[in-house]
């Protein structure tokens, strides 16, 4: 099995157009024996690119709808950094009940998992996986895959930014093992003082750590490093 996802993610690294992405996506879904998985992502000029298995009666329906400004999932993720489970999301307007129930009959499924992604230079993107299954199925499911699943988040971005017109590599300098240890402890919501409490440092020396850690990544502050470490693949939650 880790043999075969490897496999699939040495094809997308070496994915020079973005119809590999469509394919590398789909033999993930295939992978995971899940009904559909999507990237979709917003790059830095504000273009829309996305992949993935959803019919495209249903996409079309989706845009015509106008249902990006009331889908939870959308405000949901781009409110947070780490990965959701759609049942956690705000379902209670009428509208996004609605939503829910028009995503359901088209195939989507009952169940929802995904990964907020955030690149230089305001990049937004999703990673989602959708299936039909039980709560107590797809719990366990997204317990099991959860780590892999960051990662391949990661993986699809980071090749979709390698593939994004125009754009020049960035130069990157490595995190110190501290300076990832408090990023990533940031990153799932600890304030500074769990942070250096956890670490069994001070806060100065905690502050140290953050501003040489955010000086590496070329950010503009704590929360827009942390944005950065997470799209990068140096922290995962």
């Amino acid at each position: 099995m880790t043999q075969r996802l490897d496999t699939i993610l040495h094809g997308l690294e070496q994915a020079d157009q973005h119809d590999a992405l469509q394919r590398a996506i789909e033999a993930l879904c295939a992978f995971y024996g899940v009904d559909h998985m999507v990237y979709h992502w917003v790059s830095s000029s504000g273009e829309q690119y996305g992949c993935g298995t959803y019919e495209d009666v249903w996409v079309e329906r989706y845009i015509e709808k106008k249902y990006l400004r009331v889908d939870p999932v959308i405000s949901g993720c781009y409110q947070r950094f780490h990965p959701v489970d759609w049942k956690r999301l705000d379902w209670s307007s009428k509208a996004a009940r609605a939503f829910q129930k028009d995503a359901i009959e088209h195939g989507v499924g009952n169940q929802g998992f995904s990964i907020p992604i955030r690149g230089p230079n305001g990049q937004f993107a999703l990673f989602s996986l959708s299936h039909n299954c039980t709560d107590d199925e797809w719990d366990a499911f997204t317990e099991t895959n959860r780590r892999d699943l960051i990662l391949v988040a990661h993986y699809f971005n980071k090749k979709a930014l390698d593939l994004e017109p125009g754009r020049s590599p960035e130069p990157s300098q490595p995190l110190s093992p501290r300076e990832i240890d408090a990023m990533t402890l940031l990153a799932v919501g600890y304030s500074r003082a769990q942070v250096a409490e956890t670490l069994t440092i001070s806060e100065h020396t905690l502050r140290v750590y953050i501003e040489s850690a955010r000086f590496k990544l070329g950010a503009l502050n704590t929360t827009h490093a942390v944005a950065r470490a997470l799209a990068r693949g140096i922290i995962v939650v």
